[in-house]
């Protein structure tokens, strides 16, 4: 599809070839692993889609050809210092819905290192052929 056509039918644009975005709840890692993989030469943004209203804004505003979902439980981003109810931490998992459905790689983080996360991300980057910049 043309990039004149996407725009007429209101799809998303066309991905960055090798731009990774990470989205997920509060907590779930997504500010460390971005670092880690720019730290690494890889073009990765963080996209705050779970604050937005607006499902397929992951991709409207990064544009990623790789989409990196995050996940963590609820008593672990508390002790991770978030001090949400259920109900707001259910609503950011109602707005990352989109997000999760279309994700190349969902890594739950409640029971993982920084590390291990990088190390599972680093492994579904290279089986996707995504190198550092």
């Amino acid at each position: 599809m043309c990039t004149q056509e996407r725009k007429r039918l209101g799809a998303p644009p066309e991905p960055i070839p090798g731009r990774i975005s990470v989205v997920g709840v509060c907590s779930s890692g997504k500010t460390t692993l971005v670092e880690q993989l720019q730290a690494l030469g890889y073009d990765a943004r963080q996209t705050g889609q779970e604050h937005s209203h607006v499902p397929d804004m992951w991709q409207r505003i990064s544009r990623p050809q790789v989409l990196i979902y995050l996940d963590v439980s609820l008593p672990v981003a508390r002790q991770r210092g978030q001090n949400y109810e259920s109900g707001y931490y259910d609503e950011q998992r109602r707005r990352l819905a989109h997000a999760r459905q279309h994700s190349d790689l969902f890594i739950d983080t409640t029971h993982l290192t920084p590390q291990q996360i990088l190390e599972q991300a680093l492994a579904a980057l290279q089986r996707m052929d995504v190198e550092p910049s």
